[in-house]
């Protein structure tokens, strides 16, 4: 039952994502090729947001519900494994034309193609997981 308030806000994002058009594949297709502003802006807003929530997290000491502190452990340095990173991430991005979070609102908005690159994602996370110890990190 408690978790009936995540499958509530779950819906209310997906719903925002889908009338936003961040879900459309032509809108990820401009934003690929530098056509149009729109996603940018979306994106650009999610990090100013977060960068913002985060610091005042950090500033107000923060707790969760819980009431335990929020407790934020700082991020290795290291600018090859982000580059590199991002880069699959974005590869995947372009060739699928969704990132992993509007997957499912694609695949809940009938977009039944989805199944395939739900699938592939699924995949490459188990293949990512065997290889994890072998990669540098």
């Amino acid at each position: 039952m408690k978790f009936l308030k995540f499958l509530f806000i779950g819906i209310f994002f997906g719903i925002i994502l889908v009338k936003s058009e961040a879900v459309s594949w032509y809108r990820i297709f401009e934003m690929f090729k530098f056509q149009s502003f729109h996603m940018y802006g979306i994106i650009g807003s999610a990090v100013g947001l977060g960068i913002i929530l985060i610091q005042s997290i950090k500033k107000l000491k923060m707790r969760s519900v819980e009431g335990n502190e929020i407790y934020l452990p700082p991020k290795e340095k290291g600018v090859v494994r982000y580059i590199l990173g991002g880069a699959i991430f974005g590869l995947g991005w372009a060739l699928a034309g969704a990132c992993p979070g509007p997957m499912y609102i694609l695949l809940g908005t009938g977009v039944f193609s989805m199944l395939i690159v739900i699938a592939a994602a699924i995949l490459g996370t188990f293949t990512y997981g065997i290889l994890k110890n072998k990669l540098p990190h």
